[in-house]
């Protein structure tokens, strides 16, 4: 699909691009406040059933699990906003910041560096303890 937009719309919208990969899909998708599709923001409360493909965060398989991604134990990450690099880690079934905050989904650990509403698999590369080469998490769902 194609949108035309005037030289003066293209130019707003290109000043606006706040981070590595966002694309202007992205971008619109912030401005109009629409929420991603593929991550809830807040996990489910302590004890409750958790369906792996929907709410599993925590994984009993080792990992953490956000929706069709799987992300093993000691899987490395990083991003870039602003001229600075973010990184995290998969540890003991959590995603943790450099500063030890624990997060509920890439997207939740994205807004947390922004203030805004992010995409977080495609905001985020991962490393996963096999990998030889750093992949956006949006090409490692499903995987």
């Amino acid at each position: 699909m194609q949108v035309e937009v005037s030289l003066e719309v293209f130019k707003a919208l290109t000043a606006r691009l706040e981070y590595e990969g966002q694309t202007f899909s992205d971008l619109i998708s912030d401005l109009l406040n629409l929420e991603s599709p593929t991550e809830p923001e807040s996990p489910p409360a302590h004890g409750d059933a958790m369906d792996f493909r929907v709410y599993g965060k925590w994984s009993a398989m080792g990992g953490f699990a956000s929706r069709t991604l799987w992300l093993p134990h000691g899987t490395r990450l990083k991003a870039r906003y602003k001229q600075r690099e973010y990184v995290a880690r998969i540890d003991n079934n959590v995603w943790v910041d450099e500063a030890g905050t624990l997060h509920p989904s890439p997207s939740a650990a994205a807004k947390a560096i922004t203030g805004t509403n992010v995409n977080g698999l495609r905001f985020w590369q991962a490393m996963r303890p096999d990998d030889r080469h750093w992949s956006r998490l949006e090409a490692l769902v499903n995987s």
